[in-house]
């Protein structure tokens, strides 16, 4: 197969590390987009505006649900053909898939326009905190659609063998918000839209870029005639929508801890919260920047039916993750207040809150990894319903049992205490499911 060389080499954790470490460096980057806007803004605008911008994540995690889901579903699908040697098979597909997105995100943005004034009715929200909500999504629901071709051309970047040029393209996506963040906010003024658009801009770099490389016959994935097949199209679903679950539930808990806080401490709570998020954002980054790297090279293994190769590089795979954990955990530990201080004073209500919410929630951190990693393989693996239930498992059963029960016997405390108690009922079920499904995976059978 033409330009195969990544996956015909030897598995050892440098050729993993080689094919890993640049989406990882990308994920990491992309996790700034959000938490740069939360710097400029908390800083230069204040915590009501930042208290905005997580009232805003579950429609925005709407939007990233459905292109995750495309685009992880999409590449399992793709490469698995790729693997079976049927290249020109596998780019009608891509192409075809890279339209729906584009269909998907005209969509997406025209319904979300019309129902913006109802969003955050009800809420019970100051009508400062109300006005930023409506003026920060109304900005971003403009870049929907390179948004959704952001996420596919980034997984298609990595599963082509260009890894670098996806990472080259999220880091000059992010210095260019940071730049923008500043100019818009600081110079221009424009508020907290001024963050809305510098983050869809970011965003757009590596859409516009994907458009280019793609669109160049000599790469191992490029654009050519599609071919509808309304059951690739169910395939790529079905194989993402472990990935959708996790992101679109993501928001639904998100708005669950915003209810909560709002109820216990206030607006104050809401922006601890945010906080808190970005911190364990960025520490998940890494795990499912590692994710998105070895995927490709899983669903080509199991396509070719290497059990060989991909049993050993799911063994190497625990063993980084486990590595992860610990270093993130450690990290997170020591540099709780400095973290925190980024975004909001020593001595403000906010800053306390959110100091008590990290050291306790970095105790998740032992476990997201392997929960991203379980899910992400099953999704590589072409069983998307295994990784379904992990995902909404651990995204929404469980976290759903831990925020009504432990806030309610210990206050403010149990609403911190909920993420960690869920990750860990998370990753007894990932171990369970990957016992259940070791011998079909390793062995075929």
């Amino acid at each position: 197969m033409e330009n195969q060389n990544v996956y015909l080499k030897p598995v050892t954790l440098k050729n993993i590390l080689k094919f890993a470490v640049p989406t990882i460096a990308m994920t990491v980057f992309m996790s700034f987009y959000t938490m740069v806007d939360g710097l400029f803004v908390s800083n230069l605008i204040g915590t009501d505006a930042l208290s905005a911008i997580n009232l805003t994540a579950p429609v925005i995690q709407l939007v990233t649900a459905v292109s995750t889901m495309l685009a992880t579903g999409g590449s399992a699908v793709i490469m698995k053909k790729m693997g079976e040697q049927k290249p020109e098979e596998a780019k009608e597909d891509f192409t075809f898939l890279i339209i729906v997105n584009v269909i998907v995100g005209l969509i997406m943005s025209t319904v979300g326009f019309s129902l913006i004034d109802r969003i955050f009715s009800g809420m019970g929200l100051s009508a400062e905190v109300s006005g930023y909500c409506t003026e920060y999504l109304s900005r971003y629901l403009l870049f929907t659609v390179p948004i959704l071709l952001m996420n596919n051309f980034t997984l298609y970047m990595i599963a082509s063998e260009k890894a670098k040029l996806s990472l080259i393209c999220s880091v000059s996506g992010g210095i260019l918000n940071m730049v923008l963040d500043y100019i818009f906010i600081s110079l221009l003024d424009m508020g907290i839209s001024g963050a809305a658009v510098a983050t869809g801009l970011g965003y757009s770099v590596t859409a516009i870029a994907g458009l280019f490389v793609f669109g160049n016959r000599k790469n191992l994935l490029h654009f050519k005639k599609p071919a509808v097949r309304l059951n690739v199209l169910a395939g790529a679903a079905s194989n993402g929508c472990s990935e959708m679950a996790t992101a679109l539930v993501t928001g639904i808990v998100t708005m669950m801890f915003n209810y909560t806080m709002l109820r216990y401490v206030g607006e104050n709570g809401v922006a601890a919260v945010t906080i808190i998020m970005y911190v364990l954002m960025f520490a998940s980054s890494l795990y499912t920047g590692y994710s998105y790297g070895v995927a490709p090279m899983i669903s080509f293994y199991y396509g070719e039916r290497n059990h060989e190769k991909l049993e050993k590089l799911i063994t190497t795979s625990f063993k980084v993750i486990a590595v992860i954990s610990v270093v993130t955990a450690a990290a997170s530990l020591l540099l709780t207040k400095p973290l925190v201080s980024v975004f909001a004073r020593p001595g403000n209500a906010v800053f306390d809150l959110a100091v008590t919410g990290n050291r306790i929630c970095t105790v998740a951190l032992l476990f997201i990894g392997f929960n991203i990693f379980a899910s992400g393989m099953f999704t590589a693996l072409s069983n998307g319903i295994v990784s379904a239930i992990l995902a909404f498992s651990r995204s929404f059963v469980f976290m759903m049992i831990t925020m009504l029960i432990l806030p309610a016997l210990f206050g403010v405390n149990g609403i911190w205490l909920a993420t960690p108690a869920a990750e860990l009922m998370a990753l007894a079920l990932s171990i369970i499911m990957f016992v259940k499904h070791k011998n079909k995976i390793y062995c075929g059978q």
